[in-house]
């Protein structure tokens, strides 16, 4: 049996996310001081204690994610439970290379806090948007935000998450008019998202610019094991082309379907969501039944996932 680690993305930031494991694993305290000396500041303090505000911000947010999820990872390699495959949805990827060794941790952590700034920066807070649109299929989707943008104002279907559950982004009023047209066309749902930026379409262009001269002045390793690409949903070992996915990746589309479909082929029967929250459990319910999913943010769900783990083995 191989088994997958797959890591969320923004949105499931929460304050005091792997409280439980800081205080009763050193392998966390030690991570978490790594990540404040590599930044400079204490996110160990804003994970923990908030405020709320602050840590959504993306530049805190990416960072905070990253190292909550590592500090799963570690636990879990503590354990001895390791992965065969990992994948990233989004910001995630960038964990997932952390786990295959093809990223450092410290200059993932760096990385990530310039790639939520750039974002950021990349188009001006109010003039962006995302929305979810839920229970249309993905061709319609991509068609009507294609006749809205020729209409002028960029809007895209940029993240394909599960069957019945895409993501569009770009300028505001495009999003608007493209979530009108989608419920006219049959959408079950289609729903404005609270984000600070339009993040995967055309308009990220900008930041992926910017994160390419970033990633230039880091070492990225041949990966230890197959990182699944956002981008293109194809495993990739190479640093060369794993660099080139994160420049493409920051202003393209997440094929969270293909990623998933991708790491099945490979064998994975077993997917364990390591990080905050349960989105990607999720997604794999609705992308394939037959999937088999764990995951690990505190104590009661790692020792949940290890007891599954005694019991295959």
């Amino acid at each position: 049996m191989k088994t997958a680690f797959v890591f969320p993305g923004q949105g499931a930031q929460k304050v005091g996310m792997v409280k439980d494991l800081y205080e009763n694993y050193a392998v966390v305290k030690e991570l978490f001081e790594e990540a404040d000396d590599a930044l400079g500041f204490s996110l160990t303090k804003l994970i923990f204690e908030g405020p709320d505000e602050d840590l959504m911000q993306t530049s805190n947010t990416q960072p905070a994610i990253l190292t909550a999820s590592t500090a799963c990872c570690r636990v879990l390699a503590q354990e001895g439970v390791t992965p065969d495959i990992v994948a990233g949805h989004s910001l995630g990827e960038y964990s997932a290379l952390v786990a295959a060794g093809s990223l450092s941790f410290a200059d993932a952590v760096r990385t990530v806090r310039l790639r939520g700034q750039f974002m950021q920066e990349a188009v001006p807070l109010g003039e962006g948007g995302m929305a979810a649109i839920l229970g249309l299929d993905d061709e319609k989707i991509k068609a009507i935000c294609a006749d809205i943008s020729a209409q002028g104002g960029v809007v895209q279907a940029v993240n394909f998450n599960c069957p019945g559950q895409t993501v569009i982004a770009g300028a505001s009023k495009a999003v608007e008019a493209a979530v009108e047209a989608l419920k006219a066309a049959g959408a079950k749902r289609a729903v404005l998202l609270h984000v600070s930026a339009p993040f995967h379409s055309s308009l990220m262009e900008p930041a992926a610019k910017r994160l390419a001269e970033v990633l230039d002045s880091i070492t990225i390793h041949d990966a230890a094991i197959p990182v699944v690409a956002n981008v293109n949903a194809k495993m990739e070992t190479a640093a060369a082309e794993i660099k080139e996915a994160l420049v493409k990746q920051a202003a393209s589309p997440v094929l969270w379907i293909d990623c998933t479909h991708t790491m099945q082929a490979f064998g994975a029967e077993t997917f364990v969501e390591v990080g905050p929250g349960k989105t990607i459990c999720g997604f794999n319910r609705k992308i394939d039944r037959k999937i088999h999913s764990e995951n690990v943010e505190d104590i009661p769900s790692l020792q949940k996932t290890l007891e599954f783990f005694q019991g295959v083995r």
